[in-house]
């Protein structure tokens, strides 16, 4: 049997508590009157165990701030408060979002001065609306995604928070293969070469069916994730081939939008043979044999070549021109 009772060192002394078991799971869902909905993507961990397990993967201590997407019934949000972290809880669910607070204060109460929870949807969470990180260096997400918008949210999150700098997620095992894919496999798509704009991912665990209530239909995967830093050599927004994100997103999309496709028929409209030449890129290649910075390395050029297009030595034969066909102003998909 797992011990659920945990007594943890703490900056503020020690913290004494206790972890959901499946027990405590059902019965806080039947007080508060909460059924699982697929609708939000809802199964809640019911195993100590497992919630310690990603904690340690995410290497969470005293001296961190950590964000948690979808907390459900309080299984990760206890675990993560157990280590003495300050947290903030973003709950889409207004029924859990106003039990959580209830549940930490019930099983570990010295924390409750810790846990912050707001009731909105994470893809909508911005620095405005949850200032809670604007004055920290760095925080980290740790959290048990919904499958159905896991890879939206992180994503959104990491465009939004320049200090989100790491984060460990439990997700769909395809999900997190696709998160962590490289360059030439057969999984690698959108998903990977987006995040892989931010920084590193790697899978560092699977998770099974049986810890989860209700158990899914699908087996779960640990991703974690560590941003570049600014002044990193490999950070395509800043190294080498520095791009702006937007063109480069762009081009990702439109490669992997036509995948079995070569780079020059799927990105005929966007991208001229000067800027596969200037990049160094064989056009004949397909989208997912490049790495991010070989998109980042394309996209550089497609704004160097685009800007001599519209050079003032060019300007005269093009006067009036609103640049509405500049491959660098098209929206991203």
């Amino acid at each position: 049997m797992t011990d659920n009772t945990i007594t943890t060192g703490t900056q503020s002394g020690q913290t004494t508590g206790h972890l959901l078991g499946a027990a405590d799971i059902r019965r806080i869902a039947d007080e508060a009157g909460v059924s699982p909905t697929k609708k939000f993507g809802q199964n809640f961990v019911i195993d100590p165990g497992t919630v310690r397990r990603i904690v340690r993967e995410a290497g969470v201590t005293a001296s961190d701030h950590v964000m948690e997407v979808g907390p459900g019934l309080g299984s990760l949000t206890l675990a993560i408060l157990e280590t003495g972290a300050s947290m903030t809880a973003v709950e889409i669910d207004p029924p859990l979002a106003e039990r959580l607070p209830e549940t930490v204060a019930e099983f570990m109460p010295e924390a409750s001065d810790r846990l912050r929870v707001v009731n909105r949807d994470a893809l909508t969470v911005t620095p405005e609306n949850v200032p809670d990180f604007n004055g920290d260096t760095g925080f980290t997400l740790v959290a048990n995604l919904p499958y159905n918008v896991a890879t939206p949210i992180l994503l959104t999150l990491l465009e939004r928070f320049d200090n989100l700098t790491s984060f460990l997620v439990m997700v769909q095992k395809e999900v997190a293969d696709r998160l962590a894919a490289k360059p030439g496999s057969k999984i690698y798509g959108t998903p990977s070469v987006k995040l892989a704009w931010y920084g590193t991912a790697e899978r560092v665990g699977t998770i099974g069916r049986n810890v989860f209530w209700p158990a899914p239909n699908v087996d779960s995967a640990l991703v974690k994730f560590t941003r570049f830093a600014a002044d990193d050599p490999v950070n395509p927004a800043t190294g080498e081939h520095a791009a702006n994100s937007e063109t480069v997103f762009q081009l990702i999309d439109a490669a992997f939008g036509q995948r079995r496709k070569t780079l020059h028929a799927a990105l005929k409209h966007l991208v001229p043979a000067e800027a596969f030449a200037q990049a160094g890129i064989d056009p004949t290649r397909r989208g997912e044999t490049l790495t991010i910075s070989e998109f980042s390395a394309l996209a550089s050029a497609l704004t160097a070549t685009s800007a001599t297009a519209t050079s003032p030595t060019t300007a005269a034969s093009t006067e009036g021109d609103t640049g509405a066909d500049d491959p660098t102003e098209s929206k991203v998909a």
